[in-house]
């Protein structure tokens, strides 16, 4: 079974519409013994990598009882970092590796159950690559809870109060950032006054250990302004330019997967869907292609979309009407072609459009 997430928007103001979305993970869905879907194992510093798999533990119940008479806590899966490795400054991280997050409230029950060396639990988040990211943290053997910054693999110098952190027992760590302000609580009270860093402006986020750590995490959820990628920008900032537009698709292969598709497009059902042989051949050849769409009366350029060493990283479709100034498809080539150029102005490289 696939691990759950389940995205809510809600539009918020009346005239303005500003998107919040809601993702909760749910680990009592995913197969015992193995590692959650969609997150990757990182490690800051030296020793082994960590140890994460879903393990059956008691933990609290994920939803209130309507009634009051449900029992409050039973066996189900909860995330865990099993590896015992008591290297001093290793710190393994298990990162959500499908988001990047600006804006968000990051919560979740976390529980320190061994250590000899340490008894640690946090969260990574505006997390960059292992040596770039924020992370708050509490321990059970230090009482205490503790911010620390890794910038190009330094650990800055700990801010955080003595705080007990009973060992065994489920606690709830919130992280707040909006902007450049940051805000931790720990059970529902304020652990550390408010800071400001300019740093990290977003990244990954996930859960974080130290050492010898065995911690389990549950009930995680992350409520967040999406963030409007490159690719996506670069087309509504078209559309705010171009009158003569119909339509601007970018399609590009992302990550691990080879296939071609939409990355972004102002038609929402667009977006995702894999692209054609055309747009293949335009970025396998280095090549242009225009035709006329008699049946929508619309001219349709697509053309190859370069990064800063030249290399083909992406197609782009212009859809335009015929107008005074779009006459011909000849016109529409002309039309296109510095858009293209405009578009490659903007990024170096090709994850800039997506991050």
């Amino acid at each position: 079974m696939l691990l759950r997430f389940f995205i809510l928007v809600a539009v918020v103001g009346s005239c303005v519409a500003g998107r919040a979305a809601e993702r909760l993970f749910d680990f009592s869905a995913m197969p015992e013994g193995k590692p959650p879907t969609g997150f990757v194992s990182l490690l800051t510093g030296a020793g082994k990598p960590g140890d994460w798999k879903v393990v059956m533990a008691d933990a609290p119940t994920a939803f209130q009882s309507l009634t009051g008479n449900a029992p409050r806590s039973g066996q189900r899966g909860v995330l865990a970092q099993l590896s015992m490795d008591a290297t001093d400054e290793r710190f393994p991280a298990l990162i959500f590796g499908e988001e990047v997050f600006g804006d968000f409230t990051f919560t979740t029950k976390f529980k320190c159950v061994d250590g000899k060396e340490e008894q640690m639990a946090g969260v990574a988040f505006r997390y960059q690559d292992p040596k770039n990211y924020y992370v708050i943290r509490a321990s059970g053997l230090g009482n205490n809870v503790r911010f620390y910054k890794f910038v190009n693999g330094d650990r800055s110098a700990p801010i955080g109060p003595e705080v007990p952190i009973a060992r065994g027992v489920w606690h709830e760590l919130t992280v707040e950032c909006k902007g450049n302000q940051i805000r931790c609580l720990l059970n529902g009270k304020e652990a550390i006054p408010t800071l400001t860093d300019n740093s990290f402006p977003f990244g990954k986020l996930g859960f974080w250990t130290k050492s010898d750590s065995v911690s389990q995490f549950t009930d995680a959820k992350v409520t967040y302004t999406p963030r409007e990628t490159l690719a996506m920008v670069l087309v509504r900032e078209l559309f705010e330019k171009k009158t003569s537009l119909s339509e601007v698709v970018i399609y590009m292969a992302k990550g691990a997967d080879p296939e071609l598709r939409v990355i972004a497009s102002r038609d929402e059902k667009l977006r995702g869907t894999a692209g054609g042989e055309l747009e293949k051949h335009v970025m396998a050849k280095d090549v242009m292609y225009s035709g006329h769409d008699k049946a929508r009366d619309l001219y349709l350029v697509t053309l190859p979309l370069h990064d800063r060493n030249g290399d083909v990283v992406a197609a782009v479709r212009v859809e335009m009407k015929p107008t005074t100034f779009v006459p011909s498809g000849q016109s529409a080539i002309l039309r296109a072609m510095p858009i293209v150029k405009e578009m490659e102005q903007r990024f170096k490289e090709a994850k800039d459009l997506i991050e």
